[in-house]
């Protein structure tokens, strides 16, 4: 296991959208290299992090990861470390690619601001469809390996 993890995860699972996606990672995580944490419970305590500017109220502006060494991550970095971590790599990609890293920079802010007005349009389900579908082609993919037709 790399030195890195766990990850622990701060989200707000008060948001659908956060929390089915964030359930469908967690469900990919073989190596139980996450942790998750609801940072908008009532009785979480965000006293551990203030030194470090840290706040409950910045976690819940956007998702915050935190690494085994102590190093944060924050917005589209947690996004794209959490889906190579549990090897969604083609999600990864969109959020940390050459051509859509800057795109996703632009759209994440607009869509952790309505988060809770999205999560009530349904834009989850595709979301969980796309989870599906990457699971299914890493499936495939080691099949293939341990058939011996790797492509490795």
């Amino acid at each position: 296991m790399n030195q890195q993890y766990p990850l622990t995860i701060y989200f707000d699972a008060s948001c659908k959208l956060c929390n089915n996606e964030m359930q469908a990672v967690k469900q990919h995580d073989k190596e139980s290299s996450l942790i998750l944490i609801d940072c908008s419970a009532t009785d979480f305590d965000d006293r551990p992090f203030q030194s470090q500017g840290i706040t409950r109220e910045a976690m819940m502006e956007c998702l915050h990861v935190l690494d085994s060494q102590g190093t944060w991550f924050k917005g589209v970095a947690s996004f794209e470390l959490i889906y190579r971590t549990v090897g969604l790599n083609t999600i990864a990609n969109f959020w940390g690619g050459k051509y859509t890293r800057s795109l996703a920079e632009v759209i994440y802010p607009f869509i952790a601001r309505h988060r809770q007005s999205i999560s009530k349009s349904g834009v989850h389900l595709i979301y969980e469809a796309w989870c599906k579908w990457e699971a299914y082609r890493a499936f495939k993919r080691s099949r293939k390996c341990h058939e011996g037709n790797c492509s490795i």
